[in-house]
């Protein structure tokens, strides 16, 4: 492991009034983590992370990680901006809170509202705050119903979504998200929500000799199939991520949001944007959608837009939506008690100027996210690499046995756990979802900071390789 100079053990528990094992005892007896195994991680305890500056982290026992995931794909400015403490604790000073409830605003939540409107496409200038991804999600869908009840069409309720997508974990977002684990065990989906496949990712879907373009007429064509299955005068939405994040990474092929949006626009199906992962310059645009050259009806939006100082998320609107929504005489009785929270709003203004005053969506995010490309796409070279695919700050490799052949290891994911378990002993954070493995670093990444963390990504790969050839 990497030891950072001068954070030694000592040192690192003078900060904490509890011992690591103290910690790790009162987590487990009193902390539900999600997505987990419980009873195996009480078995082996979690790892304390203690404090993080610019790209990098610190467990309890003074060991440097440099974090490839910006947490959970949000940390775009990294750890430790003393700025932005400042504006959170000025905030608290100034007004520590007050609702959106009772017909009044603060400036914080007026000035968000303006400046997120002048990075999203044109016309989507209306925003509707809540706390996370899933919020803004559920929310969306309710918006959607309650749009369509408005303009007098109330069968107009079935929304699709794709296989493989990720929208979220609450009843509503779960139900758009696209992975039968996180189903079944919840009696979900939600009745009203459908998922259509081919999941549009060439590597492992496209049919032998289907061209990309061939595979994204496919891919569109179920979206058009299903709404004539469905019937359009029953198809409220369609929702789809730009780049497919948390299911697999997956990149979409050339042509395929053109051809989904001239689909929702022949059947007057309002067009979806996920952008909790997308958003805020991780396919180097402002927004995925910019990046891929469509414009939504409704862009949802989290994670960068306070990068992860803060809890909060959006929902973005175009006019025609929001102005049959402003118009409408009946009550939009749907809101969080933390809706345009004070403080969040303040500490995401300075976030998303900062984005912008240190060009990480401009030529310096530009000049690093393409030296990330080229590193990325070096790691094919490597014998269990089959394919890597990126773009902007985010990346994936595929790990397999055959590579001509596409064929994994057996069982399946075990590659992918055994990297994941390597690159955290070796001292890089990198995300696996089966046998994929994603990167998803701080957009503040250096040159020198990126060839750090993929001399750290070879190191894994050849201990992966090692202990799955023996």
């Amino acid at each position: 492991m990497t030891l950072d100079q001068g954070n030694t053990n000592a040192a690192s528990k003078a900060k904490n009034a509890r011992s690591t094992d103290d910690i790790q005892a009162l987590d487990n007896a009193h902390h539900l983590h999600p997505f987990t195994v419980h009873h195996e991680l009480r078995d082996r305890n979690p790892r304390v992370i203690s404090r993080g500056k610019g790209v990098y982290l610190w467990d309890d026992e003074g060991n440097r990680i440099i974090d490839g995931m910006a947490g959970l794909w949000c940390t775009q400015i990294g750890y430790g901006v003393e700025e932005l403490a400042g504006v959170a604790s000025d905030a608290i000073k100034s007004l520590s809170y007050y609702n959106t409830f009772f017909q009044t605003t603060t400036p914080a939540v007026a000035e968000l509202g303006e400046l997120v409107a002048s990075k999203t496409p044109p016309g989507l200038d209306q925003m509707f705050f809540a706390g996370s991804g899933s919020e803004a999600n559920d929310s969306a869908i309710k918006l959607i119903k309650y749009y369509w009840n408005l303009k007098g069409k109330p069968n107009k309720k079935a929304i699709i979504s794709r296989e493989r997508s990720y929208h979220g974990t609450t009843m509503g977002a779960a139900s758009l998200t696209g992975l039968p684990f996180m189903h079944d065990i919840f009696d979900l989906p939600l009745p009203g929500i459908h998922h259509i496949g081919p999941t549009p990712h060439y590597y492992e879907y496209a049919e032998d000799g289907e061209s990309e373009e061939a595979f994204a007429n496919r891919c569109a064509q179920a979206l058009e199939d299903k709404i004539q299955e469905l019937g359009p005068e029953n198809v409220a939405a369609f929702i789809g991520e730009p780049v497919m994040g948390a299911g697999g990474l997956m990149i979409p092929p050339k042509g395929y949001w053109q051809q989904i949006e001239a689909i929702c626009r022949k059947y007057d199906v309002l067009l979806w944007s996920d952008e909790v992962i997308c958003g805020f310059g991780r396919t180097g645009s402002w927004f995925g959608c910019q990046t891929y050259g469509f414009t939504p009806d409704i862009m949802t939006m989290a994670k960068g837009m306070s990068s992860g100082y803060v809890p909060i998320s959006a929902v973005a609107l175009n006019d025609e939506i929001a102005n049959t929504i402003v118009a409408a005489d009946s009550e939009m009785a749907h809101g969080f008690t933390y809706s345009g929270h004070p403080v969040c709003c303040a500490v995401a203004v300075r976030n998303i100027q900062l984005l912008e005053e240190w060009e990480l969506i401009g030529r310096r995010g530009e000049e690093t996210s393409a030296h990330f490309q080229t590193r990325l796409a070096e790691m094919a070279n490597h014998p269990i690499v089959g394919q890597t695919r990126g773009v902007g700050m985010l990346g994936a490799l595929e790990l397999v046995k055959d590579k001509e052949h596409k064929t994994r290891f057996v069982p399946e994911g075990l590659a992918g756990a055994t990297c994941r378990n390597q690159c955290f002993e070796t001292g890089v954070v990198m995300r696996a979802v089966g046998d994929t493995m994603f990167l998803s670093p701080p957009l503040v990444i250096t040159k020198d900071e990126i060839d750090e963390m993929f001399g750290l990504i070879q190191k894994s790969l050849d201990l992966t390789f090692q202990s799955l050839m023996t």
